[in-house]
């Protein structure tokens, strides 16, 4: 335990005079000549932002990648040997890649920045027995704060005074009804966040009532700076991040390591060793797919536009993917899986002699309450507004002003810790009536009548399901009694009845808990609020499954960790937790190779949605700095809304894998025309500026139309993918292999025929054929299942428009006299022509053929199963 806990401990345990000892301080409050002193040893209460790199440094930064490096190598070479169209085009590559990383990195990270933009700007302090306005940054240990409603809370304060004082701490703890505050010690150990009654944290908001107290903790040593410092953490990387990155490093040892025994094979046969320079740097821009960084990219960001008109809005590119591996969504209950709106849901009015009982626990729940209705708008304590809006909608707008006019409040009790209760008293008739209302074990006692077997039984029901209750009495006086005497006012009290109510999940949140698990992704429900509420919204939703398990924060915190690491995958739902025992779940999950989604609104789930694989806050509800440590944000808050994201996020990755697929077959094919091309005696097929051409225009138009391809069919019927999972899994690299050779014997076969026919531009030929047979081989790959004439030619429109463009380019390349001269290219006649396009389709009928085995044999399998 370190020692800013150990303070903590002590003075939550401690009364006022023992704390004011504690801090060095008093009731008159620090002078200002010490309040400074302090102010140099601690520093402002701010939250201190984590360094960034600055622009350069980030840019820069974009061209830390191997692959990158060999193309700059490979663009020096070539503008050493004189040819500076291939240098400019590569250099050209480069650059846009640069530029397009460097805007995502520059405007990635924000949460910091919100935290500090959160804290209070000013606070009342006692500073030489005087009350004054001062920043709240300027604030130091040993200050006195007076607390207000209406304020948000400073900085961390021990409560030396409370009156009626209710905080919200929903963003910090994640329960959604206020916290009734108290000044006197908890003697209990291991208290959980939210029971620390005589704690205010900084960032909280005052609701109701008002209250001193003195501060102990400021700035990154406060509970909000706690969540500040969890927040500085290294970025996870995306499992296409990942496994770019491995594909990358492998890919580059084999272009170097091909390329050097290519140079050295040539230099030892004799060969012009410029010569072989220039085919190995023909080889090492065939091998890198140039296209393939701008390509993810923008199907990323394509996918990102579509999930904005879901309501899904995502903040970090490569987190679309993600979702596609995603097989935990760990889920605020607060805001997220419920409405983070307290109703009433059950109400039960006893027997009160002459009086409608009903009315009179309609009148109870209006006159004992502080709320203010304006034009159906409610402010106020959130319970108390539960009840307001319950009456007006059973009674009528404005029913609840109404009430209260008719009976004026003449006095009150109001509620604290220690009664547990309110009592407000009113005009009624030609005497007073006093109404109170609190918890039932609070009031049970002071009743004069209990009828156990109607109410008590009541209340069991709603409190095992996790609703809140509520109950209310009352009692008649000829005389107005006197408030200093609360024991006599709040005794003989008449029963008159019960109201439960809950924060109610949303309507649409239990179909799509059944469809992630569909999908094969298991929810869990992670939340600040009591066990009982969190297990009953789990049942209602359909998160609760027989074989389930529930843990609290306070058992959390006593597991040893591989008891945690036994028990995390049953476990459903985690209440009473804190900020830093969410970051402890994840990473227990993590290390059983789980991919995690945190969903949040509060500044309690900010670490977590930092530290999760994608991290997903609320749009509407959610606070600053949830929505800037999060990946994707909810812009209805809708749990639904994850469900599409999910499957639009598996229907990018799909097409992300159709154009790696088609980009490193075509890729594979360069690569072994050019390596084979001199081993059967040929001489260099392709000049590097023809690969250029290839990889970019070829590849990249086609390319960029996959990622508008529609989901397949099944795509929210599967597994979630495995995060280790490989990008040439399912085939994909046996494919790449057998078309990639099948294009180069094609590609090589026409070499051989032109040389051996003399036509004197049998590389234009080679080029066509190549460049064709990438565009058949697009149209094929479309979908895994299949066939093109069944699929519908024109359901991609965008990638008909691509390959039309790319033949009219390739018309231009090949008769334009300027593109001649560049490309080094000459016209070819209308016959040589077809025979390309007649060449180049055998690669097309030969992928649908492959669809058509795959087929069978699955049906074989079928039918063996049978």
């Amino acid at each position: 335990m370190d020692e800013k806990t150990n303070i903590r401990n002590q003075i939550i345990r401690s009364d006022a005079s023992v704390v004011f000892g504690l801090l060095a301080t008093g009731e008159e409050g620090l002078t200002a000549s010490e309040a400074a002193k302090r102010l140099e040893t601690y520093g402002p209460n701010l939250i201190p932002e984590k360094k960034k790199a600055g622009p350069l440094a980030i840019f820069l930064r974009q061209f830390m990648n191997f692959m990158i490096f060999v193309l700059v190598i490979a663009a020096v070479i070539s503008g050493y040997l004189g040819d500076f169209a291939d240098t400019l085009i590569i250099l050209g590559i480069v650059l846009v890649n640069a530029i397009i990383g460097f805007y995502q990195e520059y405007n990635a990270e924000k949460a910091l920045q919100a935290l500090r933009n959160l804290s209070a700007l000013n606070a009342s302090v006692v500073r030489d027995g005087m009350v004054s306005v001062i920043p709240a940054s300027e604030l130091v240990p040993g200050d006195l704060v007076v607390l207000e409603s209406g304020n948000t809370v400073p900085s961390d304060i021990r409560l030396t005074e409370t009156h009626s004082l209710k905080i919200d701490e929903s963003t910090l703890t994640g329960e959604s009804v206020t916290i009734d505050k108290a000044s006197s010690p908890i003697e209990k150990e291991d208290v959980p966040l939210g029971d620390m009654i005589n704690l205010a944290f900084k960032g909280t908001n005052v609701t109701y009532g008002r209250g001193k107290g003195v501060v102990y903790g400021t700035g990154i040593n406060t509970e909000l700076g706690k969540i500040a410092a969890l927040l500085q953490t290294e970025e996870t990387m995306t499992p296409l991040q990942l496994r770019m990155s491995d594909f990358s490093r492998k890919l580059s040892y084999i272009i170097l390591i091909i390329c050097l025994i290519i140079f050295i094979a040539g230099w030892i046969r004799g060969e012009d060793p410029f010569k072989m320079l220039l085919l190995a740097i023909s080889l090492a821009v065939a091998a890198i797919p140039e296209a393939l960084p701008a390509l993810i990219t923008v199907a990323l960001a394509q996918g990102s536009s579509r999930m904005v008109r879901k309501n899904a809005l995502v903040r970090k590119l490569p987190a679309v993917e993600t979702l596609g591996s995603v097989d935990f969504i760990c889920s605020d209950k607060t805001g997220t899986l419920t409405m983070n709106k307290m109703s009433v849901t059950d109400v039960y009015a006893g027997q009160t002699g002459d009086m409608d009982s009903t009315s009179l626990l309609e009148l109870a729940m209006c006159l004992n309450n502080d709320v203010v209705s304006q034009h159906g708008e409610y402010m106020g304590d959130p319970t108390e507004i539960a009840l307001a809006r319950y009456v007006d909608e059973k009674y009528g707008p404005d029913t609840y002003e109404a009430r209260k006019k008719e009976h004026p409040r003449v006095a009150e009790l109001p509620f604290d810790s220690g009664r547990k209760c309110m009592t407000t008293i009113h005009r009624w008739h030609s005497g007073y009536m006093a109404f109170s209302k609190g918890a039932a074990e609070s009031l049970a006692d002071r009743m004069v009548y209990q009828d156990q077997n109607h109410w008590q039984e009541h209340v069991s029901r709603w409190t095992e399901d996790g609703k809140r209750v509520l109950l209310f009495t009352y009692r008649y006086f000829e005389q107005c009694p006197d408030v200093a005497d609360q024991e006599a006012i709040e005794q003989q009290l008449s029963f008159v009845g019960l109201a439960g109510m809950t924060d109610p999940p949303r309507e649409e949140v239990r179909a799509a808990i059944q469809e992630c698990k569909a999908a094969g992704i298991r929810p869990v429900m992670i939340t600040g609020d009591h066990q009982a509420t969190a297990v009953a919204i789990a049942k209602k939703i359909g998160i609760w499954q027989e074989t389930s398990q529930t843990l609290t924060g306070t058992e959390l915190k006593n597991i040893p960790e591989h008891e945690l690491s036994a028990r995390v995958e049953d476990i459903s739902v985690y209440a009473r937790v804190s900020p830093e025992q969410k970051l402890n779940i994840i990473a227990a999950l993590k290390a059983k190779s789980h991919f995690i989604a945190m969903t949040g609104d509060g500044v309690n789930d900010a670490p977590a949605l930092k530290a999760a694989n994608i991290g997903i806050a609320m749009g509407i509800n959610g606070t600053d700095v949830s929505k800037e440590a999060s990946d994707m944000v909810l812009l209805d808050d809708n749990f639904a809304t994850i469900v599409k994201a999910v499957k639009e996020g598996r229907r990018i990755f799909d097409n992300i894998r159709k154009f790696i697929k088609y980009i490193m077959t075509c890729n594979s094919a360069e690569i072994m025309v050019i390596v084979f091309a001199p081993l059967i005696g040929l001489p260099l097929p392709l000049l590097p500026i023809h690969i250029l051409w290839i990889n970019l225009v070829t590849d990249g138009l086609p390319g960029l139309a996959l990622a508008g391809e529609r989901a397949e069919n099944d795509i929210m019927q599967r597994p979630p993918r495995k995060a280790n999972e490989s990008l040439f899994s399912e085939g994909i690299g046996n494919h790449i292999i057998w078309v990639g050779l099948l294009m180069a014997v094609i590609t090589l076969a026409t070499q051989a025929l032109c040389i051996k026919q003399n036509y004197s531009h049998w590389q234009t030929m080679v080029f066509t054929v190549l460049a064709f047979s990438q565009l058949g081989h697009v149209l094929a790959i479309r979908s895994e299942r299949t066939f093109l004439y069944k699929q519908g030619p024109f359901t991609n429109k965008l990638l008909i428009v691509a390959v039309m463009l790319t033949l009219a380019l390739q018309m231009v390349v090949i008769y334009l006299p300027y593109a001649n001269k560049v490309m080094n290219t000459q016209p070819l006649s209308v016959p040589e022509l077809i025979f390309c396009l007649g060449v180049a389709s055998i690669v097309f009928h030969a992928v649908e053929l492959e669809k058509y085995i795959k087929s069978r044999r699955k049906n074989n399998n079928k039918t063996k199963d049978l």
